[in-house]
């Protein structure tokens, strides 16, 4: 009677909540349904309309740049002919694409407008479609006839009336623009209103949800008072087990005395035990670990947790920041975070998008490396050269990035980055205490990355390489010797590299740069000081303040006042890190 009793009170509440389950279901589906549709007319339709005005305000720009670069081509004489004709080909391809990036803005708003399932503000939508034909067909043919005036000018040779149809057509694109721009504006305020429309659906669900889970959890509480006063024993027992797994200890389990319902409920509470346990260890492991390619591997190879650690060949990077000093001095705290956020994201994503594995943050400066088993032992050296190529890419975004940050019109020039990169056996496992653990490396090739990146301040270089890094990347990556070098820590001398760019890709300055300096290089270890100069000056002609050669040029001229010993081997001490 008894197990009956529970059975009937269990199908009764069972039976309620199912109805509350559908209910639940239909109320989620229906409103994920309605949610669904304006996100999609949100993402669709609104986002990319406003995309393609902004996409019209920069054709335009485009279009005007063209412009200039046809009539300085044209005035500068036959030889920049092909010049003038590469320009006149971008203006003329930039005019269909204005027209088409409004008519497609054009497109979706009209879609907007005649979509009656979702609300829309179609009194301004319809403005704004109105104000783009305007601009379309009044401004943009008005500026189109200037233009064409202006190439007819320019072809003629007449370079007066030229610039004073230019000042005109100047003021057209400039209206033009503005106009745009407040088309853009508004349909800016058309795109919240729908996001906020979408977050009030949002909203709704959430509520909803909550008061259906309300009435569940009430349910339940009625179903434990109706059940507990024939239970209590092994309730007991449950209450017991669930204290000891309050306190952290997942070693013990209930024992399963009965075959009813309890019984059934202290079975699979034993095996939530088991389940917690496991989730436990799991916690423990990858709290120890930032990487979520290291937890995967520690998950995977358990042998990656040993704490002897194992020799490997991998290559290490450092990378810090040049000018960090001057750049935050007089910044608050709170600035200096968003310039170390920036800094930080721009220059670890080359290393995540090419494989690289982020050790550790050390102030400013980040510390990565590749290896097996996250790369193949043949790839470490190229991908963390190209890692090096696009960090070195991005620093001029980024200083373009930080006065907008920080609410200032310029940040001081020297604000760049120096890369050391050394290739060579290390020590790798998981070291730490028994509280925290980190799966790095260790040894000298770690410590030469290091010395190689605090070198290049004295070689007014960004990106060096060790000798074993260069042998094994020189097929894809351009390189320059740059010298033979004794670091801090090391007695022995190794040439050092500088990555130029990926193979193939070197402009015809970088070549004829890199023949001046070996030349150089070569007379500055023959000790030919007179050669060594002119080969250094004749690089400094090609790229004027290219670092290294700066260095070398003073470094003769150091020693033609104190002359080398008589058994100088061409390296080169550094005194400091």
């Amino acid at each position: 009677m008894f197990r009956s009793s529970i059975r009937q009170k269990i199908v009764g509440i069972a039976a309620g909540l199912i109805v509350l389950a559908v209910i639940t279901s239909v109320l989620s589906m229906v409103m994920a349904g309605q949610v669904g549709h304006l996100l999609d007319e949100l993402t669709n339709r609104y986002i990319p309309a406003y995309a393609h005005l902004a996409r019209v305000n920069v054709r335009s720009l485009e279009r005007s740049l063209a412009m200039r670069r046809m009539m300085m081509a044209k005035m500068q004489g036959p030889a920049e002919d092909e010049i003038y004709a590469a320009a006149h080909k971008t203006f003329d391809e930039i005019n269909p694409v204005i027209n088409q990036e409004a008519d497609a803005a054009r497109k979706l708003i009209g879609a907007i407008i005649d979509d009656a399932s979702t609300p829309s503000d179609n009194a301004a939508l319809g403005r704004i479609d109105d104000r783009i034909d305007n601009a379309l067909n009044d401004l943009l043919v008005r500026l189109n006839t200037e233009n064409k005036t202006i190439i007819d000018q320019i072809d003629a040779k007449d370079f007066a009336s030229a610039r004073k149809t230019m000042l005109h057509a100047e003021a057209l694109r400039d209206d033009f623009n503005s106009r745009i721009e407040g088309i853009r504006a508004d349909m800016l305020a058309q795109v919240g209103a729908s996001a906020k429309t979408v977050m009030a659906a949002q909203q709704r669900a959430i509520i909803v949800s909550a008061i259906v889970t309300v009435i569940a959890a009430v349910l339940g509480f009625v179903f434990a008072m109706l059940v507990g006063s024939g239970i209590t024993r092994p309730v007991m027992r449950l209450l017991e087990g669930t204290r000891e797994v309050e306190a952290g200890r997942l070693d013990g389990t209930i024992s399963i005395t009965t075959q009813d319902e309890i019984g059934q409920l202290s079975a699979a509470f034993n095996r939530m035990i088991e389940t917690l346990r496991h989730n436990q260890r799991i916690r423990e492991t990858f709290g120890r670990y930032i990487n979520p390619r290291i937890a995967e591997g520690l998950l995977e190879q358990p042998a990656l947790a040993a704490t002897e650690g194992q020799r490997r060949v991998m290559t290490v990077m450092f990378c810090d920041m040049k000018g960090f000093t001057s750049l935050s001095e007089g910044v608050t705290p709170r600035g200096l975070v968003k310039i170390m956020n920036l800094y930080l994201s721009t220059m670890s994503a080359p290393v995540h998008t090419h494989n690289g594995i982020i050790d550790k943050y050390i102030g400013d400066a980040i510390m990565a490396y590749w290896g097996a088993p996250f790369v193949e032992e043949a790839e470490q050296t190229h991908l963390a050269a190209l890692a090096a190529i696009d960090m070195t890419g991005r620093v001029a975004q980024l200083r373009k990035d930080l006065p907008e940050l920080l609410g200032v019109r310029a940040i001081p020039t020297d604000c760049d980055i120096r890369i050391g990169i050394a290739t060579g056996e290390v020590l790798v496992g998981s070291i730490g205490s028994e509280f925290m653990m980190s799966y790095t490396v260790l040894g000298d090739t770690v410590n030469l990355a290091s010395r190689l990146e605090g070198a290049n301040k004295f070689y007014g270089s960004r990106s060096l390489i060790s000798e074993a890094t260069a042998a094994s990347c020189a097929d894809t990556i351009e390189l320059r010797e740059i010298d033979r070098l004794v670091v801090v820590g090391q007695t022995q001398p190794q040439t050092v590299f500088e990555i130029m760019g990926k193979s193939g890709e070197l402009t015809p300055a970088q070549s004829e740069l890199r023949q001046h300096y070996a030349v150089g290089l070569a007379a500055y270890r023959e000790q030919r000081w007179d050669d060594a100069e002119r080969a250094f000056a004749a690089a400094l002609d090609v790229v004027p303040g290219d670092g290294p050669s700066v260095a070398f040029k003073a470094r003769i001229e150091a020693f033609r006042q104190i002359p080398p010993a008589a058994d100088w081997n061409g390296a080169w001490h550094l005194e400091h890190k």
